[in-house]
């Protein structure tokens, strides 16, 4: 009989934990003598280039790929667990590849933004939610009232973001609050 692979999805909003999460299962991984391999996008340069990094400094090594072909690429075949991080940033693919994974045995933990700065879900996170063995929402607090947060909000200059803004801006508190449902905002409308 073939091991049994399992898929976790680790999500929320920004300053959640969810890198925080990741590591720490990652290295529980590494503590019971499996064989780990931590990926990132390497769109995600904010701390450090080959790094997942916590917003609270927390860091674990991590391999970069562009694209799902990379990271299929770089993935070797003894892994036993895998971890992907920022895993909205990958495109659709990203569903079938951590699933075909699963079905041949392999652990894969990933984590990521469930909804972009509009409260839309973000990217292949719908997919990947669906197909989860596993779910873990974490939420953070609000920046501004400090209840518990589930929304990313985006700042610009001061103010809310537009709702037809870029969806992705790679950043931390320069840009970025995590805000509950009364306190966060968005200007729609079109940009001027």
């Amino acid at each position: 009989m073939k091991p049994l692979g399992k898929l976790t999805v680790v999500c929320g909003s920004m300053y959640a934990g969810k890198s925080e999460e990741l590591i720490r299962l990652a290295r529980r991984s590494l503590y019971a003598k499996k064989k780990v391999q931590v990926f990132k996008p390497s769109i995600d340069d904010r701390y450090h280039q080959t790094m997942v990094v916590s917003h609270m400094g927390v860091q674990h090594e991590a391999d970069t790929a562009v694209n799902v072909a990379e990271l299929q690429a770089k993935v070797r075949k003894d892994t036993q667990v895998l971890l992907i991080e920022e895993v909205q940033f990958f495109e659709p693919s990203v569903v079938e590849f951590v699933v075909q994974q699963s079905d041949r045995g392999v652990d894969v933990i990933v984590a990521g933004l469930d909804q972009d700065f509009r409260r839309q879900p973000f990217g292949p996170m719908p997919a990947l939610l669906a197909a989860a063995d596993e779910v873990i929402k974490l939420r953070a607090i609000c920046m501004k009232c400090g209840n518990p947060a589930s929304h990313t909000y985006r700042m610009v200059d001061g103010k809310p973001a537009h709702w037809d803004d870029p969806i992705v801006l790679i950043g931390a508190t320069e840009s970025y609050e995590a805000r509950c449902r009364n306190c966060f905002e968005i200007r729609k409308g079109k940009k001027k």
